[in-house]
């Protein structure tokens, strides 16, 4: 297993900057959410990651490697996606074994492998001989797990991968999520934009907004001191009410004559 660390890492699309400037380290075994709305960066941060965007500056390191100009397939990581990107002509069994099909593990290994792996993902080894079209959404996404477990990777990337799902089942897949990442103790990225996946599944959240980190630490440092307007806006349901003030000795003194006595210092969220 490794750490993954960005050092100075910026991203740009022609004149459009997507991360800018971000120093992050990620712990070995450490479960970290990168949350934030549409556009804010995440995404493009992991397919960093996993190598299918080029950094435009700076590093990012897995373990002691710099993997800047390491091809995708050398970096040992393994990625789920949202969209499950199963292969459609393939079995359950194949698409779960396929990464080990590739290193050429014989095939009787290699189906021990699988149903060991089906076993510990929640997926039923009567669905082995099944193709992708004949599951169920939560089932796929059960397989797709499992490919990437099988694989044994330093670290997993999880790209908004129950989002596809219904409420009922996202409630259920993050619990084995949650229970995985704890049994198998890899590194994993996770990104959402749903705050309850974040205060539930990670060990630390980065929030991001417009490409820069606002905001790294605990789902409960930042749900409970908040340190910018944004993140005070973003997390909790219903969000946070948002007044223009001063807080002086305490005190907070609003429009309109409004004074609140008694605050706290993790009350009031400074804006950037």
């Amino acid at each position: 297993m490794a750490s993954v660390k960005f050092s100075g890492v910026t991203k740009s699309f022609g004149g459009v900057i997507a991360v800018a400037n971000l120093d992050l380290e990620i712990m070995d075994k450490e479960f970290l959410v990168l949350l934030g709305p549409s556009g804010c960066g995440k995404t493009t941060t992991m397919r960093m990651v996993a190598g299918l965007e080029e950094v435009t500056s700076g590093d990012i390191y897995i373990g002691v490697d710099r993997i800047n100009d390491v091809l995708p397939k050398y970096r040992d990581v393994a990625m789920v996606f949202q969209s499950y990107a199963l292969y459609p002509h393939l079995t359950v069994e194949e698409n779960i074994g396929y990464p080990l099909r590739i290193r050429k593990v014989p095939p009787e290994e290699r189906k021990r492998q699988v149903v060991d792996v089906a076993r510990a993902s929640s997926s039923s080894t009567r669905l082995l001989a099944r193709l992708p079209r004949e599951l169920s959404g939560g089932q796929r996404q059960r397989v797709a797990l499992a490919r990437a477990i099988i694989r044994t990777p330093r670290v997993f990337l999880m790209d908004e991968p129950l989002s596809n799902l219904d409420a009922k089942l996202r409630v259920q897949m993050r619990a084995e999520l949650k229970h995985l990442q704890h049994e198998l103790q890899v590194t994993t990225i996770y990104v959402t934009h749903d705050q309850i996946e974040a205060m539930t599944l990670a060990h630390r959240v980065a929030v991001m907004n417009k490409g820069v980190i606002e905001q790294l630490g605990t789902p409960r440092a930042i749900y409970n001191d908040p340190r910018t307007c944004f993140v005070a806006g973003f997390i909790g349901s219903p969000p946070m009410n948002l007044l223009a003030g001063e807080a002086k000795d305490g005190v907070f003194h609003g429009p309109g004559g409004i004074r609140v006595g008694g605050l706290g210092r993790a009350t009031v969220a400074r804006a950037p």
